[in-house]
């Protein structure tokens, strides 16, 4: 490895399934509320079934315990400290061991709190990470280069922390390739190619999205093009007024000299300095240079030197007696050779500075050497890869020795395969998304896709105001009652979709909705509608009380998804180090946990 820092102590394997078996035993109490689906809340009576409390206190509890939590945000972490990763718990009783309903929300939110990621003490700090892995060389970034003008807010937020922690760890392990899984639109990928100089291969399995990210990579370079072109112009007319002070300085030199020659006593008497004419260059023209410097970051970072450091030298622009000259003045054929050099090292700097967007369906199996031709030792990274390819991300990390890091952070819960969730059903499929470590695996472990979309939601945005679409959900709610009843149907494959923002009143969402399913919309009369309506609206805070007790619980899901990956990870035998680390704000980036982890050395 390049630095020679040591990375962060993180939690071991034994720690770790502790910890997963304190998680587990809350979960198979909690997971049915995970897995009851808001559209059937009305038709299945998931309160009545799941709760035993006034939908008034389960509400007021839970707003209480945020606002505490906002107040004093590690409450929960000494309980969590506490246990000491036992399987046993201090919690009261959260669920009545008889009818296994929900009987103490208060006890239902501090144990989901305490198992949250942020709250096990599994996480590493980002800071420490990055500290570890610059050691001394603290990155520049470029404070001209604002990502956000051509991405939205979330986005740049994203790429530009994943970008820096990925550079970081390609010098750390003296890499300059990265392969991008799921490159999607080529925003990561294209940053981390322009910014950090990185190669990158960027692959897709959508051939819509590598053709727009070639398209926006072109629009990139030509920004940054753009960009660049201006900081060397400024840095021209800087050359400039520093050879006009120069040319100045030159003259007086001169001036000061032949009138010494005519009037040497005159100059023994007075003991000429050269100050006395000269501009102050330490104060002006030098502080001049090295502010221009610092805001270019010239002797910065390898993404600067890839634009900067050939263009042109200290030497340059220093004012003649500035510095010692060692030698003579240097042929002006050798100067030439010289700069001739320079262009050609910038070039081949340039060459290693390239991002290829390619179109590829990636699975575990998936063959490298028949995707990229000149595969070397290189970073696997995935910036909210969907689904499977998150796990297959680390399974590949896993397979293949030229992959020496990966820096995964993942998303669509809901999307994951689960060997488990349907054990009577004939399937071919070997590898799977969920569960990936051992302990799982013996345990047999199944979530549920209502869970597993329940682990998507964001609990942090929803403590900060930005809360759950509750009417939309109750008008759905409602809507599959009127379905269920009026025609007979109890499940159906086709979406209603968002026609809950299109629809003027619930009688209009009612209509559009029968129609795009294509019911008969003419047998239910307007009265029958409404009556439905007033039937379920006094009991709208059942679904609002519910909903956010979901909200609560999401993120002991995600917890159990990431720890099972972590897990994995750790039981592999030539991985020297990993960990998960808190990447992103999650208010911006609701999925903001990233999977790192490094290979021991060769």
């Amino acid at each position: 490895m390049a630095a020679s820092c040591p990375l962060p102590v993180t939690p071991d394997l034994p720690t770790l399934r502790a910890k997963l078996h304190g998680l587990l035993r809350f979960l198979r109490e909690a997971l049915p509320i995970s897995n009851a689906h808001t559209v059937d809340f009305y038709t299945e009576s998931v309160w009545e079934q799941l709760v035993d409390l006034p939908p008034e206190t389960v509400l007021a509890v839970l707003r209480r315990s945020a606002a505490e939590a906002e107040a004093q945000p590690s409450a929960a972490r000494p309980l969590a400290e506490a246990q000491g990763g036992s399987d046993s718990t201090d919690f009261p009783k959260v669920f009545c061991e008889t009818s296994q309903k929900l009987v103490s929300v208060e006890a239902f939110a501090l144990a989901a709190k305490c198992y949250s990621v942020q709250n096990l003490g599994i996480c590493t700090p980002l800071e420490q990470l990055l500290v570890a892995l610059q050691g001394n060389q603290k990155q520049r970034t470029d404070k001209n280069v604002k990502p956000d003008e051509f991405m939205n807010l979330k986005k740049s937020h994203e790429v530009q922390a994943m970008s820096e922690l990925i550079s970081s760890v390609a010098d750390y392990y003296g890499v300059k390739q990265i392969i991008d899984l799921g490159s999607g639109k080529g925003y990561l990928s294209s940053f981390l190619s322009l910014k950090y100089g990185l190669k990158v291969y960027g692959i897709d399995s959508s051939n819509t999205n590598t053709h727009g990210a070639e398209e926006r990579n072109r629009k990139l370079k030509k920004h940054w093009r753009v960009y660049h072109r201006r900081s060397k112009l400024d840095v021209s007319a800087l050359a400039l007024q520093t050879a006009k002070e120069r040319k100045l300085q030159d003259e007086i030199e001169c001036n000061a000299y032949a009138e010494g020659v005519g009037n040497s006593s005159t100059a023994n008497q007075e003991k000429m300095s050269t100050s006395d004419f000269l501009p102050d260059f330490s104060g002006s023209v030098i502080s001049n240079i090295r502010k221009q410097m610092e805001n270019l970051h010239v002797h910065s970072h390898r993404e600067e030197n890839l634009y900067f450091e050939n263009a042109f030298s200290v030497r340059d622009l220093l004012p003649i007696n500035a510095i010692e000259s060692t030698s003579s003045q240097t042929p002006k054929r050798k100067m030439l050779e010289t700069n001739k050099e320079r262009r050609k090292v910038t070039s081949k700097s340039n060459e290693s500075n390239v991002y290829s967007p390619l179109t590829s369906f990636i699975t575990a199996d998936s063959e490298l050497h028949d995707i990229i031709k000149d595969l070397e030792d290189c970073l696997m990274v995935g910036l909210h890869t969907c689904g499977d390819l998150a796990p297959n991300t680390l399974r590949i990390f896993a397979s293949k020795s030229e992959i020496k890091g990966v820096c995964s952070v993942g998303c669509c819960y809901h999307l994951l395969s689960e060997e488990f969730e349907n054990p009577h059903k004939e399937c071919t499929q070997e590898k799977w998304g969920f569960p990936m470590c051992r302990s799982l695996k013996e345990g047999r472990w199944c979530c549920g896709r209502n869970a597993r979309m329940s682990a998507c939601l964001a609990l942090e945005r929803v403590a900060v105001g930005q809360g759950l679409p509750t009417e939309s959900l109750f008008y759905r709610a409602v809507l599959q009652d009127i379905i269920k009843d009026c025609y007979g149907i109890t499940k159906c494959d086709r979406h209603v979709g968002k026609l809950y923002s299109k629809s003027s009143s619930f009688l209009d969402y009612v209509r559009k909705s029968l129609k795009k399913l294509g019911l008969d919309e003419s047998k239910l009369p307007e009265k029958v509608i409404m009556d439905y309506y007033e039937k379920y609206k006094p009991r709208m805070n059942e679904l609002e009380a519910f909903n956010m007790l979901k909200v609560v619980l999401a993120p002991c899901i995600e917890t159990l998804i990431l720890l099972d990956r972590l897990c994995y990870l750790k039981e592999q035998e030539d991985i020297a180090w990993s960990a998960l680390v808190k990447l992103f704000d999650p208010v911006k980036s609701p999925r903001c946990y990233a999977l790192i982890a490094l290979k021991k050395p060769q």
